[in-house]
């Protein structure tokens, strides 16, 4: 479907009307899916562009945005939900499961998948009818690579032996629909230029759990609780809930949850600095004409510091969140809706009313995007951008061998990507998620999403409300099924959730040279002892 590249030609906001017609198409075609999940995928305040192809196909996507759903024929009987729908909401179509990484290279070079490549469960091919929609993950990995059509039906596929096409695709991973996105945006570490597998992280993470909820269970019923089928492949949903006993042992097990634990600690004093951090928030009440000051002194400081002209044109929300917000005094939280200027398009248009900036508005995106800057401008020349403090180093040590040690040492620290599960919070805020962050970074985009969606409790400042992207955030897929998902979060507890449910990187540093690695770091162990010969 989309192997081919093909301009639109035209594109178009959805009108109330139109917006809830193509939601009652979605639930009755997607019956698996609740509201909340398609809230997620096309959130109520967050306006729907329709853009149209020439071979008829119809594309649905997020302002700002991601394409969520592409409608073949434009009649609304085939419309099927994008690799980025799916990233958001795994769950939504049934899935076929390969019988391992490798063959994912087949299906991402464009061919469609056939039975010998499918993994059937010990208890049968599960039930379906031909020309249903279908996904296609790989093992171990939560993410769908691909998205067609049944060509069959299960009854069928029986009869024929289980061989021949088993879903004609029309979107995956890596075709020119996944390219045309900036960023080429992945939804986890097991995706490759040619290849998709497991997700460590999130094998990691399934272990961890086990080894939580199964500590009290025996061997013998870890073992019945994994059906393999014909050559040892064992059932993917098996695999991942209940890692095989004779690769991966409790002693593994434990490990992993340490280094989880362990993982964590730096998160509590971070969530202590978040604390006092709001606490001291909370004591600076701005006026309007203070937050209008302090927003034009941002602005200037930006321009001076982080805006270049080679990265311009920036729109508006990058502009704000990446170069604005970062320039705020220390304990200001500041909020453009407390303005005179209410919005952040107006402010800008102010302004570029006032010529130091040129701005234009993005007649698809609906966005204002930041074009020029007069550097010539008076408020420009006069502004004196401060300069950030740089902890200087004893003049007394010899440069040379200052340079010669800090050579030798390295130096390590954590890093996160976001996951599938937090992409939908940095989306809102315009961070970019295909970055990596500290976990203050991280800590700090989420606070930002909280003061934009105005989450704080009114009668309590230091619960968070939790709306259903921040629930799904923090919680989808980590609550056993029939426990209630929690309502509320406090403070404290949010940067170290937040931060656990990205995908832990570390960086190493020797002098100028750094190398970056996936994975947490791993805990060190020392252990002294004195010799025999000392204690007699």
């Amino acid at each position: 479907m989309f192997k081919k590249s093909v301009e639109a030609k035209s594109h178009q906001r959805l009108s109330g009307a139109d917006r809830k017609k193509l939601k009652r198409t979605l639930r009755e075609r997607f019956p698996r899916a609740s509201d909340l999940d398609f809230d997620a995928l096309l959130p109520p305040k967050v306006e729907i562009t329709l853009s149209k192809f020439q071979n008829r196909v119809l594309l649905y996507s997020v302002e700002g945005g991601l394409p969520m759903f592409f409608d073949i024929d434009g009649r609304g009987t085939d419309i099927f939900p994008t690799v980025f729908a799916l990233w958001k909401v795994p769950d939504l179509l049934p899935s076929f499961m390969l019988k391992g990484g490798e063959v994912s290279r087949f299906v991402i070079g464009g061919a469609d998948l056939m039975f010998p490549g499918i993994s059937i469960p010990s208890e049968g091919l599960p039930s379906f009818l031909s020309g249903e929609p279908w996904a296609i993950k790989v093992p171990g990995n939560p993410a769908p690579i691909a998205v067609g059509s049944t060509t069959m039906s299960s009854t069928e596929a029986v009869k024929a032996g289980l061989r021949g096409k088993a879903l004609r695709i029309t979107h995956y991973y890596r075709d020119l629909l996944w390219e045309s996105v900036e960023g080429h945006y992945v939804p986890n570490a097991g995706f490759f230029e040619d290849v998709v597998l497991a997700d460590p992280a999130f094998l990691s993470t399934c272990q961890v759990s086990d080894s939580w909820e199964g500590i009290a269970e025996s061997s013998n019923d870890q073992q019945s609780d994994i059906a393999t089928e014909e050559g040892g492949t064992a059932d993917v949903k098996d695999v991942i809930s209940e890692p095989n006993p004779g690769s991966i042992t409790q002693n593994d097990h434990q490990g992993n949850a340490a280094e989880l634990v362990t993982a964590g600690v730096n998160d509590l004093k971070l969530t202590e600095n978040l604390d006092a951090d709001e606490s001291s928030v909370e004591q600076h009440v701005l006026s309007t004409e203070d937050v209008d000051a302090h927003l034009d002194k941002c602005l200037l400081q930006a321009l001076h510091t982080t805006v270049k002209d080679k990265d311009l044109p920036i729109p508006g929300s990058t502009l704000w969140s990446n170069h604005v917000l970062p320039c705020r005094p220390s304990g200001i939280m500041l909020d453009v809706k407390k303005s005179s200027h209410k919005k952040l398009a107006k402010w800008l248009q102010a302004k570029a009313s006032s010529g130091l900036i040129s701005v234009k508005e993005d007649k698809y995106k609906k966005e204002v995007v930041l074009f020029s800057v007069n550097r010539s401008h008076p408020d420009y020349v006069s502004f004196k951008p401060e300069k950030r403090q740089v902890e200087k180093t004893n003049q007394a040590v010899d440069g040379a061998a200052t340079d010669s040690r800090s050579q030798k040492l390295l130096e390590v620290a954590e890093i996160y990507k976001p996951s599938v599960h937090v992409n939908s919070v940095f989306t809102s805020v315009g961070a970019d998620i295909g970055k990596l962050y500290s976990a203050s970074e991280a800590s700090e985009v989420v606070f930002k999403y909280i003061e934009k969606e105005n989450l704080v409790k009114p009668t309590n400042k230091s619960i968070v409300v939790l709306d259903p992207t921040l629930c799904d955030a923090l919680f989808k897929g980590a609550i056993k099924k029939g426990t209630t998902y929690p309502t509320e979060i406090h403070k404290k507890e949010l940067g170290s959730t937040f931060v656990s449910r990205m995908q832990p990187h570390h960086v190493v540093t020797r002098g100028s040279e750094s190398v970056v690695r996936k994975g947490a770091l791993k805990t060190i162990q020392i252990l002294t002892e004195r010799d025999k010969e000392t204690r007699r």
